[in-house]
């Protein structure tokens, strides 16, 4: 479980370090409006993993939501972000979606 403890504290600097901006390719507003929800959701998927309780179904259930969570939240910045803003905050949200996909496999099976 320290891993995961380790993965949030790292995903939560990396997340307090990049800026909100949206930084889309012309100026279309509904990427900018899809960039913030997606941040939203980013947000909500992190505060969830850390309430879950330790309840391994109750985890793993977390988890699972959290791995579509990042696999939207990715599909949102690869479409509407552009640059270094792109490229961190692509790299964030696939290797969260990586490592709990990881777990899940692992752990989760049959729950």
């Amino acid at each position: 479980m320290t891993g995961v403890r380790y993965a949030l504290v790292l995903v939560g600097c990396l997340w307090s370090a990049t800026p909100i901006s949206a930084q889309t390719p012309g100026t279309d507003t509904a990427c900018a409006r899809d960039v913030l929800v997606a941040s939203s959701m980013q947000r909500q998927a992190i505060d969830q993993l850390e309430q879950a309780g330790s309840d391994e179904a109750d985890r793993c259930r977390v988890w699972r939501r959290h791995v579509e969570t990042m696999r939207r939240v990715a599909s949102v910045y690869g479409r509407c972000l552009s640059g270094a803003e792109r490229s961190e905050r692509l790299s964030q949200v696939q290797g969260s979606e990586k490592e709990f996909s990881g777990l899940v496999r692992k752990s989760c099976k049959g729950l």
